[in-house]
């Protein structure tokens, strides 16, 4: 069981893992940078304590910690326990939900670690706005896509606003990192994956004449709003496709986009 410990002093040296978040929570490679995964609401933080991530303290008001209190009696953490006004004083800003959790982050996979044992993958390029991250997380997780590849240009998915934004369902979706970028889509093929790229481009195939095959594995690509996928990416991939839209509408939001891509292919992959 978690051991709940108050804190009344807002200096209190046991929370610094918590203290000034707009500044600290950042990458780790950035100035200032902790590189923990932050969970905030009682929804999210159930999340990340059934998640691979190592949980390294609670910090909430007394009624969220009492809600978890099932869900922290297997996890041997300390769970600190503050009025509101202290909360927002280490925290940096008034928490309306109440609680957060810190863990560690753990290896990231690699291309092929996540190919292995996926049949469905969202493959993102330049998808760099948190939010995005989040809800294209959120969708994956929805519309049983297995995994995530991020290729060039992708925002952190395990930063706060993305973990909360994806309701932490970043923490239970599989992801892993390109490191050379597009090659990592024909690594997707070598595996067994045929690639469809979401282009708007009025050659590309329509979403509903691209049907998976039994047994087939399929790996969508989705580009940042605004540029889209780059040259190189729809050469690399096996088909280009779109999502028939009204005139005067040429794009949406590439979350989106990828809800219904994911659902017209990804879930229907047996």
């Amino acid at each position: 069981m978690a051991t709940q410990i108050v804190i009344d002093d807002p200096d209190d040296d046991r929370v610094d893992d918590f203290r000034d978040l707009k500044r600290a929570d950042r990458r780790p490679d950035r100035p200032g940078g902790k590189g923990l995964v932050i969970a905030e609401g009682t929804i999210v933080v159930r999340r990340l304590l059934a998640s691979p991530y190592p949980v390294r303290a609670l910090l909430g008001v007394g009624r969220r910690i009492e809600e978890l209190r099932d869900d922290l009696a297997d996890v041997a953490c300390p769970a600190y326990v503050a009025s509101a006004d202290v909360m927002a004083t280490v925290v940096g800003f008034h928490l309306n939900r109440g609680v957060l959790a810190v863990a560690d982050r753990v290896p990231r996979l690699s291309v092929t670690e996540l190919a292995a044992s996926a049949r469905t993958i969202a493959v993102l390029e330049g998808v760099g706005d948190h939010e995005n991250i989040g809800a294209l997380f959120r969708n994956a997780a929805a519309l049983d896509v297995d995994g995530v590849v991020l290729g060039a240009g992708c925002s952190d998915p395990l930063y706060r606003r993305s973990v909360r934004v994806s309701m932490g369902h970043v923490l239970r979706v599989p992801f892993a990192t390109a490191e050379e970028w597009p090659k990592a889509l024909t690594t997707l093929r070598d595996n067994g994956f045929r690639v469809a790229a979401l282009t708007p481009r009025w050659n590309a195939v329509s979403l509903h004449e691209v049907q998976p095959t039994e047994g087939e594995r399929i790996a969508v690509l989705l580009g940042a709003e605004g540029d889209g996928l780059t040259d190189a990416a729809i050469e690399a991939a096996d088909v280009a496709v779109r999502i028939p839209m009204a005139d005067g509408v040429d794009s949406l939001n590439v979350a989106t986009a990828g809800a219904i891509a994911f659902y017209e292919l990804a879930h229907r992959v047996s």
